[in-house]
């Protein structure tokens, strides 16, 4: 978004003038706007325009000779790292019903990339958030702060399952885009010229904006306004969906979309158009019911298709990798040393900021069900993004003050146990392990990722929740919650 400067006339001058110390800080912000746009921000990688893209030959990537062995598929993940995890679910069942190697992207920041509203349809072109999502995934290797999904999820039950494939984004670009990425993290955020513009032209030709090139790309241009996913429902396939954009909203957004219901297999499976493909490009793949629908992906049995259906059964709970897991425990068994309850209180983001009665409700409803039972101090681990120095007057401040009945524990960012973990974590390095590309014949030295440590304080403080034996309290609508309830569901404290 552009910024104008005005500088405003003194009133009470006659004479409009310009005082020497406004035209002084007017033209040192420009200078330093320059300096930040020439050290900090690559042109090559800023979202193209319409008008500036180029009508290209054949790509390189899809002459014959170039062309990598085997067939991938990349998604566009988004938000926050929940439903970054539910997509990277989705992404493996595509994957797997299409019979494509994965490509496991990078752990995004939160809400780096958003998606939108798919209810209300106003969400992101594919082309654009598969751009934005390679930008976003660029500029982590340039900060050092690159951190594989592969990385905190644990993959290993699945790989070791013949039929799911995968393979590190950074290896796929090295070789699909012809790069060595062990340059690309540097302090001085200086990308060099020639890998800069290979880097741009790939993630353009990946996102769409050329097109697609038969037996070549195929980069899909349905979303969650066009297209509800499903597999071997043959009544259902073309049928419209059950939601669709009301009257109202039709005119105001002037909107002329059509939900229809489409099977991933038939449309995108031998026989089509983009079977031929080496790369097979979605873009969201995040799903959620809404209305007695889905909103882009309906996938959730194949009772036709054993090999799916016990897929769709593995990936309803994917672990987080054993460093992790063992951090959370270690906390759970060695500081709080003993029974103990997790409050999971999502305060400032989102729709949450605005629901802090609601939100402290079911703490305190079973705060009191515990106390009644007798016991003379609760412990209570608390899991929140309201800073301590902002407890103060809030239920969780008047539970601090009562030290004889409460006792307190949370975790932080600085504690020695996340940056020993996030250490683990960099050091194991499992993202890499991944792939029928190896790293060192892809250019990837795996010593050179990343420099920078990890943020790991959200994936252990999780673990902690699901240790919690006298029980979990979760913010209502929140993923955060969702997850923990499953990782409890699942019971990874036991052993």
């Amino acid at each position: 978004m552009e910024t104008e400067t005005f500088i405003r006339p003194n009133n009470k001058s006659k004479k409009k003038q310009r005082s020497p110390l406004l035209t002084f800080l007017f033209l040192f912000t420009l200078i330093l706007l320059f300096f930040y746009f020439k050290n900090f921000i690559s042109p090559s990688l800023l979202p193209l325009s319409k008008k500036s893209i180029p009508i290209i030959p054949r790509p390189q990537q899809c002459n014959p000779t170039n062309r990598l062995q085997g067939k991938f598929m990349w998604y566009a993940p988004h938000s926050g790292f929940s439903n970054q995890l539910a997509e990277f679910k989705n992404a493996i069942l595509m994957a797997k019903i299409l019979n494509r190697t994965l490509v496991v992207p990078p752990v995004l920041d939160h809400h780096a990339v958003a998606l939108g509203s798919c209810p209300k349809f106003r969400v992101l072109e594919p082309n654009e958030l598969r751009y934005l999502v390679w930008n976003h995934s660029i500029q982590l290797l340039r900060d050092c702060r690159y951190v594989s999904m592969a990385d905190i999820v644990d993959l290993s039950p699945l790989a070791s399952y013949s039929t799911v494939r995968f393979i590190d984004f950074r290896a796929f670009v090295s070789s699909w885009c012809g790069v060595n990425l062990d340059v690309i993290c540097s302090k001085d955020q200086n990308i060099p010229s020639p890998l800069s513009e290979s880097l741009r032209q790939c993630g353009s030709l990946l996102s769409g904006y050329y097109g697609s090139f038969s037996g070549c790309l195929s980069a899909l241009k349905e979303d969650c306004r066009t297209t509800v996913w499903t597999y071997k429902k043959d009544n259902e396939d073309g049928a419209l969906d059950s939601f669709q954009p009301d009257d109202q909203l039709r005119k105001k957004k002037k909107i002329s979309f059509i939900r229809r219901r489409k099977d991933v297999y038939k449309a995108l499976g031998p026989g089509s158009a983009a079977e031929s493909a080496t790369v097979l490009a979605f873009g969201s793949l995040f799903t959620a019911p809404y209305k007695g629908s889905e909103s882009h992906v309906d996938i959730h049995e194949a009772p036709n298709d054993p090999i799916v259906q016990t897929l769709i059964k593995k990936i309803e709970f994917l672990p987080f990798v054993p460093e992790i897991i063992n951090a959370g425990k270690k906390f759970a068994l060695q500081t709080i040393k003993g029974p103990f309850l997790c409050a999971q209180l999502r305060l400032l983001d989102g729709q949450f900021k605005n629901h802090h009665k609601a939100t402290f409700l079911g703490l305190k409803q079973k705060i009191e069900s515990l106390r009644q039972t007798g016991q003379k101090q609760i412990h209570v681990f608390v899991m929140t993004d309201l800073p301590m120095a902002n407890w103060t007057g809030s239920y969780l401040g008047n539970l601090a003050k009562d030290s004889d009945a409460f006792k307190l524990f949370v975790i932080r960012e600085e504690d020695d146990l996340v940056q020993e973990t996030a250490k683990e974590v960099m050091a194991a390095g499992h993202g890499l392990k991944l792939g029928s590309v190896s790293q060192s014949s892809a250019g990837i030295d795996k010593r050179h990722y990343p420099q920078s440590l990890t943020d790991v304080l959200l994936y252990i403080e999780e673990v902690v929740c699901s240790c919690a034996s006298l029980g979990f309290v979760g913010t209502a609508g929140s993923t955060i919650a969702e997850s923990i309830e499953l990782m409890r569901k699942h019971d990874i404290c036991s052993g």
